[in-house]
């Protein structure tokens, strides 16, 4: 299991080096008043971090409720 565990890991790993690779050009993003020029593989992981939080929230607050109703 843990062979298995690290071909996956260098699997991730792999495709986040290509992913940067690929996506290194700046682009610009308004955010409400302001605008902030940034690669687009470092865009891509802050939406990713931003929705990954967002669904660990949501799912706290889903657990909690299904606490309190049992």
């Amino acid at each position: 299991m843990t062979r298995v565990k690290l071909i996956a890991l260098l699997v991730l790993a792999v495709l986040a080096i290509v992913l940067v690779l690929q996506n290194s050009q700046a682009v610009e993003t308004r955010l409400l008043f302001f605008t902030v020029t940034m690669p687009r593989a470092a865009l891509l992981g802050l939406t990713l971090l931003i929705g990954f939080a967002c669904g660990i929230l949501v799912a706290i607050a889903v657990g909690k409720r299904n606490k309190k109703a049992s």
